[in-house]
């Protein structure tokens, strides 16, 4: 039977994780999937900007908790996977929306640790907090990752090496998206990403890509840019 349009876009009884989720686009899109019923967990390096965030959320009459952790960190990735299925089950949704970005000098004088700094925030933390939830959640029973690209440097307002890097590490997550978007199709897990926006213009791409409204789109890259991005060519 088919379902109606508040069915396909009801997130009511998924549980939701949420890096970067403490404040910005992080912060934007788990009031999407809170209001459309999820339980939310937020993650975040500083546990007094994830308490305020979580207030935010709770005052909207959101179901939200926290685990303060370093996507940098690879103990910290499973410790954010572990307190989850304990304390709020399987996980159905995950949002990758951390990114690291560093104004440094330009590339010839750059140093290698902001270049893997951006790597391993921005490209390694989302293969590996996607590959543990999907091994101990999402295989067997499906489910949805969301991976953010905010395009920092596309107006030419940032510029140097850590504008090259973090440009750079983004690309590699549209070609992440893509691969474990196949691979993945086989267990019912959808994989998109998104072009970052601002204030509010995540919230309905968000909700798409986590409901059963976007049951057919995976491996997708979407941008909510204004049209940046159509100006620019990439």
């Amino acid at each position: 039977m088919p379902q109606t349009l508040p069915q396909l876009f009801d997130l009511t009884g998924k549980t939701a994780v949420i890096t970067g989720g403490s404040y910005g686009l992080g912060l934007q899109m788990a009031h999407a999937l809170g209001e459309a019923g999820a339980r939310i967990m937020l993650c975040a390096p500083n546990a007094d900007a994830l308490e305020e965030a979580c207030a935010d959320l709770q005052d909207a009459g959101i179901d939200a908790r926290w685990v303060a952790a370093d996507v940098a960190e690879e103990a910290d990735l499973q410790k954010l996977v572990s307190e989850t299925l304990q304390r709020m089950g399987d996980i159905d949704i995950l949002v990758n929306a951390t990114g690291a970005i560093q104004h440094e000098p330009t590339q010839q004088d750059q140093p290698v640790a902001a270049w893997e700094m951006a790597m391993n925030v921005n490209v390694r933390s989302y293969f590996l907090l996607s590959q543990w939830v999907g091994k101990l959640s999402m295989i067997g029973r499906g489910g949805r990752i969301i991976n953010v690209l905010a395009m920092s440097g596309l107006d030419g307002n940032s510029s140097g090496m850590g504008t090259l890097a973090y440009n750079t590490s983004k690309g590699a997550v549209i070609n992440f998206t893509r691969a474990l978007a196949c691979e993945w199709r086989q267990h019912g897990i959808n994989v998109n990403a998104i072009f970052s926006g601002d204030d509010n213009d995540l919230k309905g791409v968000t909700l798409l890509f986590a409901s059963a409204a976007g049951t057919h789109i995976t491996g997708q890259c979407v941008a909510v840019d204004g049209g940046v991005s159509a100006l620019t060519g990439v």
